[in-house]
């Protein structure tokens, strides 16, 4: 048999931005944003808690701004269109961020990103993500998904 490469198969890159081999040491931007690549547990938990720190920094504004927060949950008034802006884009922002992190987590488990929507199963769904991401180790070997994180 001949032992040189097949010119017409794709060739295998790592994902964009991560280093080919070894171990590589996430960025903030590649950790709050990207969907692609490894994070540790120790940088979810402190995603996780970061964003928990800013959603009751955040509310404070909120719940400063006068009586129209709390009669807005009752129901007695209405909520200023600043503010439904305001925790809008807090609230997109959150969520990219909780994404990003959970899918890199994912693939540190040797995961597709996808199964982040196992977190809509109801009662299981939860425990399960929050076992597998938060509890349990990532691979120490490179995978599919890149190198191993330090």
């Amino acid at each position: 048999m001949n032992d040189e490469a097949n010119p017409y198969q794709t060739p295998v890159s790592p994902p964009s931005g991560i280093p080919d081999a070894g171990t590589y040491k996430p960025t903030l931007k590649q950790i709050l944003f990207s969907f692609q690549g490894r994070i540790k547990r120790s940088q979810w938990w402190l995603t996780v808690g970061i964003s928990l720190l800013f959603v009751l920094v955040m509310s404070v504004p909120l719940g400063l701004m006068g009586d129209s927060s709390v009669e807005a949950l009752e129901g007695d008034g209405e909520m200023s269109p600043l503010m439904m802006i305001w925790m809008l884009i807090l609230y997109v922002f959150l969520v990219w961020v909780g994404l990003a992190a959970a899918v890199k987590r994912w693939h540190d488990r040797n995961k597709s990103g996808w199964w982040v929507l196992i977190s809509f199963v109801p009662l299981i769904g939860g425990i399960w993500a929050l076992i597998e991401n938060g509890c349990l180790a990532g691979r120490d070997e490179g995978n599919r998904y890149g190198p191993r994180p330090e």
